[in-house]
């Protein structure tokens, strides 16, 4: 298997199957003792847990739960 210009490989199916790789699935590569590993993320590592803790403690406006709840039902 060679890597192409892009720094792409195609994993074998039999690979894809064995540890579940979907379509869309997201991995990640890390070196470990100087070896590539290729790692399915957990739920935990995925897009909507990166976007809330992206987001996290990005509140400015000094408004209690209630206040907001408020505001968004048009009270």
């Amino acid at each position: 298997m060679k890597i192409t210009t892009k720094g792409q490989v195609t994993i074998p199916v039999e690979v894809r199957e064995r540890l579940g790789l979907l379509p869309n699935t997201e991995v990640e590569f890390v070196v470990e003792d100087g070896h590539a590993v290729l790692r399915k993320l957990r739920r935990s590592q995925r897009r909507g847990a990166k976007v809330v803790a992206h987001l996290r403690g990005r509140g400015t406006v000094p408004m209690t739960t209630d206040e907001i709840l408020a505001l968004t039902r048009g009270e």
